[in-house]
């Protein structure tokens, strides 16, 4: 290999800096962004906040349907036209918000949203970086979620300002077409599915001798097969995992109502939402460095732990606005362990050899924690006028999860005795 080989930077980058660009700006522009507009819609049209937000629990049904045929659709059709696809219904749904002037509305095109939602969110991230990366998959992963957190910090007080000056309608079909415009060409200029495509291997398989080749390509296929992983502990572990995790970041699309319940304005609530995005920019940096570097159990535990400073807050002294900023992006950072950790602890329990299949399967917990969590906090917020309770099941939980990971890599010990691990 030259000198020149050796120091050009490999594709894996350019096309994790394009998905990067593409889930952060899909999640903070159309799903994260939603939250800002509960309080408005609500106010302007006499729609309750549980009714309402009954347009989540819709998505997250689809979801959970439709989550199992998304894997395979990945695999079978060409990627940009899956997410060229994707991104017109997700976006061009969030626009069609902004027509609505009944909750039927939000109800019916929450449906194909959230169908655009899975792989653009969702799906792609994960399944492209484990094509592309042999190596540096912690590393890379918080990236992703990193970068998505500095659109974050952008996108979510713009948003907040829009709404404030332009209405929420505007603001709907603004966001909505605006995704779409930096998406679309992203996805044609950039993204393909394998290195292959490419002529190329994944990122760190050059680092491999030609002798050991074939060795190391076996070891990026090792692990569990998914019919086995399915009916372990360790599995059920992990999908109680993703259900109390999404159940937990859930909390975010109501945290400009609940700063707004406080006494704050809408300006200052998409602030907030931008302080939480700067901590989940921290977070995922730091969940994807410490999982290579002290294992995906540890980090788990210790972002679960953490999430409880924030709960605190919440309930002890959300007057202050110091605080509760202070509060909000550490919560970010603890939210930054959905993108970052789920896909690191799938394959540090099973490994690599079916992980779409896991993976697609366990996230089914990402969608059932959406049908929950998402209106039940709103009814909770509607019928008592306060996320107290709500706050101290965020607490309850983040503990529960913490022993779920424990849990789950004793459930791994279990399939590694028994020789499931190939």
């Amino acid at each position: 290999m030259t000198q020149q080989q050796k120091k050009k930077i490999h594709y894996a980058w350019w096309l994790l800096i394009a998905v990067s660009i593409m889930v952060g700006v899909g999640k903070n522009g159309i799903s994260t962004a939603g939250g800002l507009f509960l309080t408005p819609v609500t106010e302007d049209l006499g729609i309750g906040m549980g009714s309402l937000t009954l347009y989540f629990s819709i998505a997250s049904i689809v979801t959970m349907i439709f989550l199992p045929i998304a894997g395979k659709l990945m695999a079978k059709y060409d990627i940009r036209l899956i997410l060229i696809v994707s991104i017109v219904l997700m976006a061009g749904s969030f626009a069609m918000f902004g027509f609505m002037s009944s909750v039927w509305g939000w109800y019916l095109f929450s449906i194909p949203m959230a169908i655009g939602s899975i792989f653009i969110t969702q799906m792609a991230g994960p399944v492209l970086i484990n094509n592309w990366f042999k190596k540096h998959n912690g590393l890379a992963i918080g990236i992703m979620v990193a970068i998505g957190g500095v659109f974050g910090a952008i996108i979510q007080p713009f948003a907040g300002n829009l709404i404030a000056t332009q209405g929420w309608r505007f603001t709907y079909i603004a966001l909505g077409l605006g995704v779409a415009a930096v998406i679309i060409p992203i996805v044609l200029l950039v993204i393909r599915m394998a290195p292959q495509q490419k002529g190329l291997q994944p990122l760190g398989m050059e680092e491999v001798n030609t002798n050991e080749n074939a060795t190391a390509q076996q070891e990026t296929l090792t692990g569990v097969a998914a019919a086995v992983a399915k009916k372990s502990s360790a599995f059920y572990a992990l999908l109680s995992f993703f259900f109390i995790i999404t159940s937990i970041a859930s909390f975010s699309q109501h945290i400009a109502p609940f700063a707004m319940g406080v006494g704050y304005d809408i300006k200052f609530a998409g602030s907030a939402l931008g302080a939480m995005q700067i901590g989940v920019l921290i977070g995922a940096l730091s969940f994807g460095v410490l999982s290579d570097k002290i294992g995906a159990k540890n980090t788990a535990v210790f972002g679960m732990l953490l999430g409880l400073v924030p709960v605190g807050i919440f309930l002890t002294a959300p007057e202050n606005p110091t605080l509760f900023t202070v509060a909000i992006g550490i919560f970010g950072f603890v939210v930054a362990s959905l993108g970052t950790l789920g896909p690191l602890l799938t394959t540090a329990l099973f490994g690599k050899k079916d992980y779409s299949q896991i993976y697609s399967t366990a996230a089914i917990g990402l969608a059932v924690a959406g049908i929950i969590a998402l209106p039940g906090y709103g009814f909770i917020y509607q019928f008592t006028g306060s996320y107290t309770f709500v706050l101290y099941a965020l607490a309850f939980m983040l503990i529960l999860n913490a022993l779920l990971v424990i849990l789950a890599f004793k459930g791994k010990k279990k399939l590694e005795k028994a020789g499931m691990w190939n």
